[in-house]
């Protein structure tokens, strides 16, 4: 049985979360772009951050059987891209993210409250 997109959303905002990533905004992509139904954007402090947060992910999907189609950039360390077909994560450094502000690029996205999927 597959699972809901946001069912896979939400284990990947927890996973991103336990790892400690920073400023995690999830966009509802359904009726703006034909990618995904949501993003998930973030970012960490430092590489090993980085890296440890895209592992949370991955290791994550794979518990949960989700296939992952893609990923780009885990080599670079700046921008890592997983694509998990319904979620696409957008895993930056901060510089990267505050570059590329994405936020702002897809600004016609309906934010998600995931609020209760976060620890405080």
């Amino acid at each position: 049985m597959t699972q809901s997109a946001k069912a896979i959303l939400e284990y990947v905002v927890k996973a991103a979360d336990a790892k400690f990533a920073e400023d995690i905004l999830a966009l509802d992509m359904k009726g703006v772009s034909l990618l995904a139904d949501y993003f998930v954007i973030m970012h960490a402090n430092n590489e090993r951050q980085l890296e440890a947060i895209a592992q949370a992910i991955l290791d994550t999907a794979a518990e949960n059987k989700q296939p992952i189609k893609r990923i780009e950039g885990k080599d670079s360390a700046k921008w890592i891209l997983i694509d998990l077909g319904d979620i696409i994560v957008h895993l930056f450094n901060q510089e990267e993210r505050d570059f590329y502000r994405l936020e702002r690029l897809w600004s016609d996205a309906e934010q998600v409250d995931i609020r209760d999927w976060i620890s405080e």
